[in-house]
């Protein structure tokens, strides 16, 4: 037995130390000394390893114990790093290419519960009536309290055509909700615009995704060549976007900013986790290719700007936003964001497996931290259409456990109609309501913005 148990700790002890190195580890030679690995934790590990192997009431497979450990060591850090076996992985690269089965939104975990983020536009969480501050309980008569992430999104992922019924909770609601929805193939369109009236586009990001910044451009170039005259005001519509890809972030940003100004930078302890992005293609293009924002027109980085925000934006939506306030590109206007200011570098295992690993905090170009804070919108303005028992219920990043804290220690940001119904773009489904508080505002604000320059 005592021959056993060595043989496990060798093992636990070299699968530690694989992980390690395939993590490219060996960069801590440039960064301060950590100390000696943790002996007396490791043989502890591996000693549950063992009785578990021994004494557990049904045979576990060793790959099986071997994977909830490392999920359990990434899920432990922070709300965003997990382990992704090959399906998982899969899937993931699939989903940033815009097309993905399942329920459309956008989750997280605390204290063993799954969260709603925010819940993708078109999509059959979204056409259900989810929320960001959701509380998931129930996956069918499943509890959700004990699942990993990572298997409470494969049971909400599945087959077109098929039902699945989640129990949540809202908070100000007296009892759980009950609510059935059927998984679709998503397929998401992330660019929607419109032009709302003369002068006046309407563009709406869902998600950022491998080629938002190409539709983006293409959306641009054709609500300014159907207006007749000059565009006197542009609304950038990020609510309830989760994010997504940064180099589509730098890409969005560019596409209203002025070349060369800087839209975001990352610092971590890796080298290469201290990135300076610019607006400028080099920032943006993945594999060179041409430049599909040198031809949008001039004035669509000139013409006055109202960039509405919620809590259910985050992310990349949050680094946009940033940019365009740091450089008073735009106004923002709505509500708090999400907060959610790290980076997450996707880091191939082999097998098909990946970790994604949180590396890095991104701050706005005059240097502000938005993690676990988001931004804080030039004028603020309340969603008018919401009752009274769902204020207040967005989740953002600072009520997540193990958050990421923020180190900035600068102040806060300052704290300070009529639209027309249109069809997106490939689709009949209507983009705008003439009932959107929000949105009315901001239309109202711009052309207030060109009563005072005297347009």
């Amino acid at each position: 037995m005592h021959r056993k148990l060595n043989h496990i700790w060798l093992i636990g002890i070299g699968a530690v130390l694989g992980i390690l190195i395939t993590l490219n580890f060996s960069a801590i030679a440039d960064r301060p000394a950590s100390g000696p690995l943790p002996i007396d934790e490791l043989r502890a590990f591996t000693e549950v390893f063992g009785r578990i192997k021994n004494d557990y009431v049904e045979v576990v497979d060793d790959k099986k114990l071997i994977n909830e450990a490392i999920n359990g060591m990434l899920s432990g850090l922070d709300p965003h790093s997990a382990y992704l076996d090959a399906e998982a992985f899969k899937e993931l690269k699939v989903g940033t290419q815009g097309e993905f089965g399942g329920l459309g939104i956008e989750v997280g975990m605390e204290d063993g519960f799954v969260k709603v983020v925010a819940p993708i536009e078109d999509t059959p969480a979204w056409r259900a009536g989810l929320k960001p501050g959701d509380l998931i309980i129930k996956l069918d008569d499943e509890n959700v309290k004990g699942m990993s992430l990572s298997d409470a999104v494969k049971k909400m992922r599945g087959k077109p055509n098929t039902d699945i019924i989640l129990t949540l909770i809202r908070k100000g609601d007296a009892k759980p909700r009950i609510i059935k929805i059927t998984r679709a193939i998503i397929q998401i369109q992330s660019v929607k615009s419109v032009l709302l009236e003369p002068g006046y586009a309407y563009f709406r990001v869902t998600q950022f995704q491998e080629h938002t910044g190409e539709k983006l451009a293409e959306a641009i170039k054709k609500r300014f060549a159907e207006n007749q005259g000059a565009i006197q005001g542009i609304v950038l519509d990020l609510r309830n976007d989760p994010g997504g890809l940064l180099n589509s972030a730098v890409s969005v940003s560019a596409a209203f900013l002025p070349r060369e100004k800087l839209v975001v930078y990352t610092e971590g302890r890796a080298r290469n986790a201290k990135m300076k992005l610019y607006a400028q293609p080099n920032y943006y293009l993945r594999r060179g290719g041409k430049d599909y924002l040198a031809d949008i027109p001039q004035d669509a980085k000139s013409a006055p700007m109202v960039v509405l925000v919620n809590g259910g934006s985050a992310s990349a939506s949050e680094i946009v936003a940033g940019a365009l306030q740091d450089h008073q590109r735009a106004i923002i206007m709505g509500t708090q964001t999400f907060g959610k200011g790290s980076v997450q570098t996707i880091l191939p295992l082999g097998n098909e497996t990946a970790i994604k690993l949180t590396t890095a905090r991104y701050y706005t170009p005059e240097g502000r931290s938005i993690q676990a804070k988001g931004i804080t919108p030039d004028i603020i303005v309340e969603e008018a259409t919401i009752q009274q028992e769902d204020v207040n219920t967005n989740l953002r990043e600072a009520d997540l456990t193990r958050h990421l804290e923020n180190t900035d220690n600068q102040a806060d940001a300052q704290d300070l109609s009529k639209t027309q119904e249109n069809s997106a773009e490939g689709s009949g489904a209507s983009i705008v309501s003439k009932d959107d508080y929000q949105l009315n505002q901001a239309i109202n604000l711009l052309k207030g913005l060109q009563i005072i320059r005297g347009n």
